[in-house]
Formats: C-alpha cells, structure tokens, sequence
C-alpha cells in the first residue's frame, strides 16, 4: 500500500531523517513513525501496561502454600 505524502514541510523533514541516518525516505518515515509509537506508548500509565500481567497472576491457582522464607530459598536454590 502506497504511501503518499504532499506536504513539502513533512517531505523536507523525511529528507533530512533520511539523510542523518543515511536511509532511503521510506526507511526514514519508518523509523520516525516506530519511534513516536514507542513514545506514545510509553505515555501510558504504568498501571494500565501492567495490566495482562497483574491479570495473569490474578488468574494463578492458589497453592495454599506460604510464601516465605523457606520457599523463596527453595526456589533460589538453596536449602
């Protein structure tokens, strides 16, 4: 799918990209739309990014077992 920019400001912008990281203008406007996702994820709250996880440990069986001392040493190898 084609791509069609006709802003010369946004096609200037995409020449100089290009050329600081010595890309085609395609590669440029790639970089530059990945780096502003990333970014603009990173706006979420942490609280909100943690969610599947906080839901998968919600949805873990209980074992019923303590979690103390004795069992964190288990799992780290030592007895």
């Amino acid at each position: 799918m084609a791509l069609n920019i006709r802003s010369r400001q946004v096609d200037v912008l995409a020449e100089k990209l290009a050329a600081r990281k010595r890309v085609t203008k395609t590669e440029a406007v790639r970089i530059a739309l990945e780096n502003e996702l990333r970014r603009s994820g990173e706006n979420v709250p942490l609280w909100e990014r943690l969610k599947p996880l906080r839901e998968r440990v919600a949805s873990a069986e209980n074992t019923g077992l303590p979690a103390d001392k004795t069992f964190f040493d288990t799992l780290s190898g030592e007895d």
